[in-house]
């Protein structure tokens, strides 16, 4: 997911794709904790996708206010 791609979602798009992405982000760990994990770079991409969308949700808040 690209920065650019988050520019024109409102912010509750915004808020459902982060916890979408966290709800992933979850099954992947649980995932490796049991040795199951076939992609481990997948947890590193949806760590970054999440810190975009936090990042794009901030600057629509500080927008806002």
């Amino acid at each position: 997911m690209k920065m650019s791609e988050l520019k024109d979602s409102t912010l509750e798009e915004l808020l459902a794709t982060g916890q979408k992405l966290r709800n992933e982000m979850f099954t992947l760990r649980l995932h490796q904790a049991s040795a199951q994990l076939e992609k481990p770079a997948r947890l590193r991409i949806l760590r970054k996708d999440i810190a975009r969308v936090e990042t794009r949700i901030s600057a629509l808040r500080n927008k806002a206010a």
